[in-house]
């Protein structure tokens, strides 16, 4: 009995700091985008010029990812989780902290270098301990859609009742203290680093696999500039056309974005089952090929049309994340994950920098969005192509019910 509960615990602790290193990972990457607005007027600067001051730091989250999950192959997950948390924790409350422009850069680039650490490591952290990798990755996927909706939630709830230097400074608290629990757990022996469990993979030949890592490459980059352009984008289209229903202040705003990331959030969960039991290439396919029109859309829509196209990007963008991340998994040797989704974030986030650009100069040359939504729809459309040489696979049978994670 007693074997038993440690080994669900040793199953249970991992999902459960995993869910929540996704959850800030993508709150802590989110936030400014909302603090940017009150930051206009505080320090009386135009908005091309605040968000440049992520640039630098967005880079660093998929840079930095490499080295990170190299790191945690070679030393330890665990102890990596740890550091992830109190780095990025201290990085917030930093931010909270300055007054000049340079120190608020040097802050957010300091996010930048820690938050790279979550993808590469957690993600293979839950692969490794997961029986139903489908299923976690979907659970554990939600958590990076709560993230990314809290982050217009919390910051704009903040900024409203206190001041755009407790957005940054709470979240940081937070982390800081998940860290501390983490560490606990893993001194008293109730986490740590394991071999993985074993799955049952189809055979995969050299030839095979190179073909599938140079298409996903080519899928990772392009949607990564889709997803690092609409997530800094959306908040300011909000700004632009959704002002009446909105109301004054950020937190209306902020409440929008949370609305939209907890809708398409929850698909992340479906694209898991999904993948569990049908074949992942025809659901990674469809959910580029969905997300052209989508984002013309985007382009071209206000008032609550808007809002719905705004939640049915990011609904396609997560449903299609499961199967992604089990496709690299089956591509990869078991002992080289972290490296595998290290690479991967150094394409999904250091395509960032670009993303960034594009956001700040189609704004600053048009005052809108419509051009920088239309060039993503053609991004959206080179993954579909790509997406369609993946290499096949024979349809599954449904799984027998599994062990929760």
């Amino acid at each position: 009995m007693a074997q038993t509960e440690t080994r669900a615990a040793s199953g249970f602790l991992p999902l459960a700091f995993s869910c929540l290193g996704h959850a800030y990972m993508h709150l802590f990457t989110a936030f400014y985008f909302v603090i940017i607005l009150a930051l206009e007027a505080d320090w009386n600067l135009p908005y091309h010029e605040l968000i440049e001051l992520w640039t630098l730091g967005s880079l660093l989250v998929g840079l930095a990812a490499l080295p990170a999950g190299w790191l945690g192959d070679r030393w330890s997950a665990t102890g990596m989780m740890v550091v992830y948390f109190l780095g990025m924790g201290a990085a917030g409350i930093l931010c909270g902290l300055v007054d000049s422009e340079t120190a608020l850069f040097l802050g957010l680039t300091t996010i930048g270098v820690f938050a790279s650490i979550y993808h590469p490591v957690g993600i293979a952290w839950l692969v490794r301990h997961a029986t139903s990798r489908g299923k976690a990755l979907g659970i554990n996927g939600i958590f990076g859609s709560i993230g990314i909706a809290s982050a217009g939630l919390t910051a704009g709830a903040l900024i409203d009742a206190f001041s755009w230097r407790a957005a940054f400074i709470v979240p940081g608290a937070v982390s800081l203290a998940t860290g501390l629990a983490l560490l606990v757990c893993m001194r008293l022996g109730l986490v740590g680093d394991v071999e993985g469990v074993a799955k049952a993979e189809e055979p995969t030949s050299r030839g095979t696999m190179l073909r599938a890592y140079a298409i996903l490459l080519l899928t990772m980059a392009a949607m990564g500039i889709v997803f690092q352009a609409s997530q800094a984008a959306i908040p300011k289209v909000f700004d632009l056309r959704l002002r009446d229903i909105a109301g004054e202040g950020t937190f209306g705003i902020g409440l929008m974005v949370a609305l939209v990331y907890t809708v398409g959030g929850v698909m992340q969960l479906v694209g898991g089952h999904l993948a569990d039991r049908y074949p992942l290439k025809p659901i990674y396919v469809g959910a580029f090929l969905f997300q052209v029109p989508v984002l013309a859309g985007v382009a071209a829509f206000s008032g609550l049309p808007l809002m719905a196209l705004a939640a049915a990007t990011v609904l396609l963008t997560t449903a299609a994340l499961p199967a992604e991340n089990m496709l690299l998994a089956r591509f990869t040797p078991q002992r080289h994950h972290g490296l595998a989704y290290g690479l991967k974030f150094v394409l999904a986030f250091g395509t960032a920098p670009l993303s960034i650009m594009l956001v700040s100069k189609i704004q600053e040359a048009t005052g809108e969005f419509v051009w920088l939504f239309l060039s993503l729809a053609g991004f959206a459309a080179l993954a579909t192509l790509a997406a369609v040489l993946l290499p096949g696979e024979a349809p599954r049978p449904t799984p027998a019910p599994a062990a929760a994670e």
